[in-house]
């Protein structure tokens, strides 16, 4: 682990005179609590996006005051953090239709495909967009912008009350409906 390291570093480098002095100490305390704020707070976000995407609850900061935190309860808290992102990755890995989402793309159009009324690889319009996918189309405009990743997720949520259905043609090809 890097940070680990870095922070090892941060905590223990010499001053300017060779020596280890109080200054340079609570400098290096508070380098080293800056990098680990800055690793925390990335592994928040996607965790949070990850997390988001898929549905899935969104974890909740401690609200502990980070400035008030020893480096050791840091260091533990952003290890806690980049598990939390890996497995909210992991999950966002495998939608659970995705080979039902593959065959409705192999008959649908590229994953930037920009033609309107319908964009991306699933084709989805702008009303099916800001319904189910609002928050990415917000961030990041039509569906042709997103990743294929968020574009299965969105159809994801809509499967859940409209099944295949929005997909009538290539549904059945698949055999979906």
């Amino acid at each position: 682990m890097l940070f680990l390291f870095c922070v090892s570093a941060a905590l223990g480098a010499e001053g300017p005179d060779g020596g280890n002095g109080k200054r340079t100490a609570h400098a290096g305390r508070g380098a080293a609590l800056r990098y680990l704020e800055g690793e925390l707070r990335g592994y928040e976000r996607q965790t949070w996006y990850w997390q988001k995407l898929t549905g899935s609850p969104i974890s909740q900061t401690a609200g502990r005051t980070l400035a008030a935190m020893a480096v050791s309860d840091l260091q533990q808290t952003v290890r806690v953090w980049e598990e939390r992102e890996a497995r909210a990755h992991r999950v966002a890995q495998h939608p659970p239709h995705m080979s039902e989402w593959m065959c409705i793309h192999h008959y649908e159009g590229a994953w930037n495909d920009a033609g309107g009324p319908y964009w991306g690889g699933l084709q989805m319009s702008l009303t099916f967009q800001q319904r189910y996918g609002g928050w990415i189309y917000a961030k990041k405009g039509t569906a042709d912008h997103w990743t294929p990743l968020e574009q299965i997720w969105t159809a994801e949520k809509a499967l859940k009350t409209r099944g295949f259905w929005p997909w009538p043609n290539t549904a059945r090809f698949c055999g979906l409906i």
